[in-house]
């Protein structure tokens, strides 16, 4: 332990450099230079005190500043130990989602890019599985300096993401409403379905009858059905919600609106299959874009939020912590197949 005393005592004459920040840069100073390795225990805070001078919240800030760049963790009753040599890091991050479709790619990989190197983010899958989203979240909780969650529509999700404090997590894609103090970047659904519904209505209106293929159960925003249905109500369209697409079932005169991608790739097979001219015999909406979705059949029709967008001003927010709470608006892109 005195070895680490020394090389916090070392930066006393630094200027410029706060308590906090002495005792931060003495730590990662000692993991350099081998001093201390993973799994060393960590001097406790009373110890400090004794033997620094140093006011117990200082020192506490600084453990905290540690444990936010992922190279400390507290253990109940224990005390504090190293976790992580690389002091280069700035911040370790958690990243939990529903899973890795196309669309949260580009989020994650906008949001990769815009962090930059020095940083670690560790990715979990939650699969809109609230036991799997609470067991996930359990594990890391405590672990990480900043948490940036897509949450379950589900009531137990605002209760386990208030055991966060609001300076180190950042909602993404799905709100979930925590107050005013909590940060998000996320989309909307249920109004933003529906504008797009309208704005396309002249030509779903050429076609005799819609389909929308829509899983219980399943990560789907419902909020998605519910405009579907005001739609079909409002304009007068003959329209059904089926489970997902059965294989061979296409028919001429109907536009498809489909979310999971698989509907859409099986359905697609069946019009080549059988001749179907998309966009004209059939009318194909899809759910969230994708480069792939741009080439196929001339363009396939989709609307989606800016999930680039999402992604780099999520990294921002890591990196800057300025408090945010913004909407990406969702776009239609028009193209061949609608």
């Amino acid at each position: 332990m005195e070895k680490i005393y020394e090389k916090i005592q070392a930066l006393e004459e630094v200027t410029g450099l706060s308590k906090h920040e002495q005792l931060v840069h003495g730590i990662m100073d000692a993991i350099d230079e081998k001093i201390i390795k993973q799994g060393s225990m960590l001097p406790s805070i009373n110890s400090m005190v004794k033997e620094l001078g140093f006011a117990s919240k200082t020192i506490v800030k600084a453990y905290d500043e540690l444990k936010d760049r992922g190279l400390v963790e507290s253990k109940n009753r224990l005390g504090y130990f190293v976790i992580n040599e690389d002091t280069e890091q700035k911040v370790k991050v958690a990243l939990m989602i529903y899973a890795f479709h196309p669309f949260q790619e580009v989020f994650y990989n906008a949001f990769r890019k815009g962090l930059g190197e020095n940083i670690q983010v560790d990715v979990f899958f939650h699969h809109n599985n609230i036991e799997v989203f609470e067991t996930i979240f359990g594990n890391i909780r405590g672990k990480y300096g900043m948490y940036v969650i897509a949450p379950i529509p589900h009531p137990k999700t605002k209760e386990i993401l208030l055991q966060l404090p609001q300076n180190k997590l950042l909602i993404v894609d799905r709100f979930e409403d925590l107050g005013s103090k909590y940060a998000h970047i996320t989309q909307e659904f249920e109004i933003s379905t529906y504008m797009i519904l309208k704005e396309l209505s002249d030509r779903i209106l050429e076609f005799k009858r819609m389909v929308l293929f829509f899983l219980p159960d399943s990560d789907y925003p419902v909020e998605v059905r519910r405009a579907y249905e005001r739609f079909l109500t409002d304009f007068r369209i003959e329209g059904e919600v089926c489970t997902s697409y059965s294989p061979g079932t296409v028919k001429k005169g109907s536009v498809y609106f489909t979310i999971g991608d698989g509907d859409l790739w099986s359905l697609l097979k069946d019009c080549k299959k059988q001749n179907i001219e998309v966009g004209q015999e059939v009318g194909i909406l899809s759910y969230n874009d994708s480069p792939v979705k741009e080439i196929v059949c001339g363009g396939i029709t989709t609307f989606s939020t800016d999930f680039e967008k999402m992604g780099l001003q999520a990294a921002k927010f890591i990196l800057q912590k300025e408090h945010i709470q913004k909407t990406i608006p969702t776009v239609l892109f028009r193209r061949n197949s609608l």
